[in-house]
């Protein structure tokens, strides 16, 4: 079996969001290094998402900007699987998701 990549994982989790109607757009902010890749928002609620490829961590600065966001009361979460792209798709209120595939 070929080893997932993050840009895998990138795919399937805008291929969920798509099938299951949450809105998923790629965040950067050219002026603050470290923000979460994405943005997750469905019925009201937010989400900042960091991708990471398999068994790789979020950095020092990338926890930190998480963290802060949730300080703030939003979800702010990483994930390095599909299992966790799943998790995050529950967060927004996404119920009866299939196991990952």
């Amino acid at each position: 079996m070929a080893k997932i990549t993050e840009k895998d994982l990138e795919r399937y989790l805008v291929r969920q969001c798509k099938k299951h109607g949450v809105l998923c757009y790629k965040f950067s902010s050219p002026a603050r290094r470290g923000v979460p890749d994405r943005v997750l928002i469905h019925n009201g609620t937010v989400l900042f998402l960091e991708l990471k490829a398999p068994g790789k961590k979020p950095t020092q600065l990338q926890r930190h900007h998480l963290n802060l966001i949730d300080d703030e009361d939003v979800p702010a979460v990483w994930t390095d699987c599909k299992e966790g792209v799943d998790q995050a798709l529950q967060i927004v209120g996404i119920k009866g998701l299939t196991p990952a595939s």
